[in-house]
């Protein structure tokens, strides 16, 4: 996909036929993340993934903005027509903004473990910057993303020099730093869609904030998982999933 400004994005072909289903990705992932959760999605659609700009195979180019990179979104969903939009962390950003702007493309959004406001939270670009440039081995890269590890393995590539992040850390940094900087409260009154908020019991939305979110959009359900981290499609994938699949039979067909 060749987006206005002239970046290539992948788009991956995740399975399924019918009313489209799109999946998107948190900060440093891939689209080829989804897999476990795209295989029973599937079953209710036609499902894709999107790399976001510079992640995954998609072209690293700037800017590195949530109104950017939401904007992708939408010219994605232009293309597939009124899509399911279930994103994560970054993705979940990216996909209220996109329903905000464009209502008419959108028919549910799943927002997962992402809040709206993290202005004034601490500084992330020093923990950014002491990731190293190369890993020796698989392992290695599994050992320093700790929980996160069986995951973030999926999100690197082997080089003659080791193993490499897909999204180049200055460009994460630069997408998180924004995050700190403003909010998207706004948004929240213009996504018209029914929305699924799915927190983590112990996630990176500050207490209280997802509760609010719900409060704020028209038609919202909100569900904090027990015993979950960020990742909560992979914390607890049947509990995920059973949330996911009774919210989508409440989906209008049109």
């Amino acid at each position: 996909m060749r987006t206005s400004d002239g970046t290539e994005l992948r788009v991956v072909e995740l399975g399924g036929a019918g009313p489209p289903i799109v999946l998107l990705h948190g900060l440093m992932g891939r689209a080829a993340t989804w897999w476990p959760v795209a295989r029973w999605l599937a079953g209710h659609g036609r499902v894709l993934g999107l790399d976001a700009r510079g992640h995954g195979r998609s072209e690293a180019r700037g800017p590195w903005t949530t109104q950017r990179m939401a904007a992708d979104v939408v010219e994605l969903l232009a293309a597939t027509g009124p899509a399911v939009v279930v994103g994560h962390s970054m993705g979940a950003l990216q996909g209220l903004v996109a329903a905000a702007e464009r209502p008419d493309l959108v028919r549910g959004l799943v927002v997962e473990d992402m809040g709206v406001d993290f202005v004034g939270a601490p500084d992330t670009r020093a923990w950014f910057a002491a990731l190293p440039a190369r890993w020796p081995a698989l392992a290695a890269v599994r050992e320093a993303f700790g929980a996160y590890g069986d995951y973030m393995i999926e999100c690197v590539d082997e080089r003659e020099d080791g193993w490499a992040l897909l999204a180049e850390v200055a460009h994460t940094t630069e997408i998180a730093a924004e995050w700190a900087e403003r909010d998207w409260w706004a948004v929240l009154p213009d996504v018209r869609c029914p929305t699924l908020l799915v927190e983590a019991e112990e996630g990176i939305v500050p207490v209280g904030q997802m509760a609010e979110m719900s409060r704020r959009l028209l038609d919202a359900r909100h569900l904090v998982v027990p015993g979950t981290g960020h990742l909560v499609h992979r914390d607890a994938p049947e509990a995920y999933r059973a949330a996911v699949e009774e919210w989508l039979a409440h989906i209008p067909s049109g």
